[in-house]
Order: C-alpha cells, then sequence, then structure tokens
C-alpha cells in the first residue's frame, strides 16, 4: 500500500499564494486536538501542547501501520486562534486561547487514540496527553492567503485576508486558523510559511 500524503491528497487545503487571498472549501477533517490559553512564545502548555499531540499523532501512525498496514505522512500542525468577548488583537498575547491540532486518517477512532495515549504514556509521561481529544472539525468555506516570515509579522498579511473578505461581501464566521507548513526548529523566521485561514459566511452571525 502507497503512503498516503494528506498535503497532496487534499492540496488545496494545504496551497495559498503569497499574493492574493482565495476561496476554499473545507470539508470535516478528523482531527486531534488539544486546548489552552496565553502567549504560545512564553506558555509551557503550548510547548506541551505541542509535544503532546506529535507523540500521540507519530504513536498512531506506527500502530496504523504495523496493524493495517496503512502508511501516511503526519500533517502539519495547525491552530485556531481567539479570545474571550473581544475581537483576535495580535497585540494581546497574553489573553489568547487556542486549539492546536493536527488532522488524522478515518481509521483513527477514540479507543485508538486511547491505546496511543497508554503506549505513548510508558514511554514519556507527558501530562498533556491526557487533554487530548478527537473530534470532527467542519469549517466549511472559508478564505485564505500565504504569509512567508515571521509569525510575529502575521498583522500586515492578515488585514490582506480581511480586506479581501469584505470586498468579496463574506462574513467571518469562525476562528482565525493558521496551518504551519514549516518546522520552525530548522527554517530560519524570514523564511516561515504559514497559511492564514479564515471561515466565512454570505451571513452574519447573529
Amino acid at each position: 500500500m502507497p503512503k498516503i500524503d494528506f498535503k497532496k491528497e487534499l492540496k488545496p487545503l494545504y496551497t495559498a499564494s503569497v499574493k492574493e487571498a482565495t476561496l476554499v472549501t473545507v470539508p470535516p477533517r478528523r482531527c486531534l486536538m488539544v486546548n489552552g490559553f496565553g502567549d504560545p512564545n512564553t506558555s509551557p502548555e503550548f510547548q506541551a501542547g505541542v509535544e503532546a499531540l506529535y507523540t500521540a499523532a507519530y504513536t498512531l501512525k506506527f500502530m496504523l501501520k504495523e496493524a493495517q498496514g496503512l502508511d501516511y505522512v503526519v500533517p502539519p500542525l495547525e491552530g485556531l486562534w481567539w479570545m474571550l468577548m473581544a475581537d483576535f488583537d495580535l497585540d494581546r498575547r497574553d489573553d489568547w486561547r487556542w486549539t492546536l491540532m493536527i488532522p488524522q486518517p478515518e481509521q483513527v477512532n477514540r479507543e485508538l487514540l486511547g491505546m496511543a495515549v497508554t503506549a505513548a504514556r510508558k514511554k514519556k509521561p507527558l501530562p498533556a496527553l491526557e487533554k487530548l481529544r478527537l473530534e470532527i472539525f467542519d469549517e466549511g468555506l472559508a478564505a485564505q492567503i500565504l504569509h512567508v516570515g515571521p509569525y510575529s509579522e502575521e498583522a500586515a498579511t492578515i488585514e490582506r485576508l480581511h480586506a479581501f473578505i469584505k470586498e468579496k461581501g463574506y462574513h467571518f464566521c469562525g476562528k482565525h486558523h493558521e496551518i504551519y507548513l514549516s518546522d520552525p526548529r530548522r527554517t530560519t523566521p524570514e523564511k516561515l510559511k504559514t497559511i492564514l485561514r479564515q471561515p466565512i459566511s454570505l451571513e452574519a452571525m447573529k
């Protein structure tokens, strides 16, 4: 069985233009998730969440390969970002709420996740493993654009994305969404590639 690469099979979800925003329809996806809050640059909870997600994701990958012969590339990390009772503000990092997630193949279910967490915990006791959950994330219609550069310099790209949405007559209807195409441990800040996505609707949210 050939190795599955979701970035190739779902290419529109992992491809965006740096020059202009475009529309994309995101189908429901099974995702491994963890929630938290605070500045991702300083929050221990954020780093713990990332480590737990990747640990579980790779444990699931190896379990499925051994049990079913299913081999696939673990998709990029994604993040949903918002603030309570306020519009998302790039300058108020300590007030940020976030959901980190990694899409999973349909063969992954809650029972298998429980087995993966148990197996991973035996190798390395990560407290954040207990916070992981599996959900179907249904985003639907969205606008997206590619940001190249440091995460701290996303503001101008986000403004362009929002301007595109307003020009097309759409309304925001979900959380700010980022797809991290680059590994910050191996990529210099100026070359980081991040898809910025905003769910939209023709009707304003009530």
